[in-house]
C-alpha cells in the first residue's frame, strides 16, 4: 500500500474566516504531503506493504526496524494519520446535537465547561503537538501528544480519537501569528459535530 493525500470534502476557502485559505492549502498540500512522502519512502525501503495507517501506527514497536527508523516512521506516519483524522472533523456551521450535549454534560458538566477545559489545556501546551478528546472504554478524556504522536500509539490503554486539534505553528501562524488562543477558539466554528457524533457512537 502506498499512502496518498486524501481529498478534502470541502474547498480550502470553505472554513474562512476561521481557518484561512492559504494556511489550509499549505497545510494540506505541503505539510501533510511531506509526511506521506517520507512514510512511503521508508516503508518501500523496508518492503513493508498493505498496512492501513491506523494499524501501522498502533504497531510501530513490532516492526523490524532500527530505532532511528522507528522514530522517523512515528513522526511521519503519525503526521499522516493525525492530519487524515483532522480534515474529517472540520466543517463550518454544524451544531452539537442532544447526543453530544448529554454525553459532554455527563463527562464535563456541560459543553461550555468542556470548551474552557480544552482551551486551557491547548493554550498551555508547550511546543509542537496535538490536543485530543479520546474515548477510553466508556469515558472521555482530554489529552495531549507531542510532535505527531497519536493516541492509537498508546500501548497501555486503547484510546480512540474523537476530536483532535493540530497545535503545530504551521496550522495557525499565517493568520493568528502568536495569538494561539484565537486559533483555538476559532476551532469551535469549524468542528464537524456530526462527525464527532459518528465517532462517539462507533467506538
Amino acid at each position: 500500500m502506498t499512502y496518498t493525500l486524501p481529498d478534502l470534502l470541502y474547498k480550502y476557502s470553505d472554513l474562512e474566516p476561521f481557518f484561512d485559505t492559504k494556511t489550509m492549502k499549505i497545510h494540506h498540500q505541503k505539510h501533510h504531503q511531506n509526511y506521506i512522502n517520507n512514510t512511503n519512502l521508508l516503508l518501500q525501503k523496508n518492503n513493508i506493504k498493505d498496512i492501513k495507517i491506523n494499524k501501522l501506527i498502533s504497531n510501530l514497536n513490532n516492526l523490524s526496524l532500527s530505532k532511528s527508523q522507528k522514530i522517523i516512521l512515528r513522526n511521519n506516519a503519525g503526521g499522516h494519520a493525525n492530519h487524515s483524522f483532522f480534515w474529517k472533523i472540520l466543517k463550518k456551521n454544524t451544531q452539537p446535537n442532544n447526543i453530544i450535549l448529554n454525553i459532554f454534560e455527563k463527562e464535563f458538566d456541560n459543553l461550555e465547561n468542556f470548551k474552557i477545559m480544552f482551551e486551557n489545556i491547548a493554550l498551555n501546551f508547550f511546543g509542537s503537538g496535538w490536543i485530543w478528546v479520546v474515548k477510553q472504554q466508556n469515558t472521555l478524556k482530554i489529552i495531549t501528544t507531542i510532535n505527531q504522536d497519536n493516541p492509537l500509539m498508546n500501548n497501555k490503554e486503547l484510546s480512540y480519537p474523537i476530536i483532535g486539534l493540530d497545535l503545530w505553528e504551521h496550522s495557525y501562524y499565517l493568520k493568528y501569528q502568536n495569538q494561539k488562543n484565537l486559533y483555538i477558539q476559532a476551532f469551535w466554528n469549524v468542528i464537524n459535530w456530526d462527525k464527532v457524533t459518528q465517532l462517539l457512537l462507533n467506538k
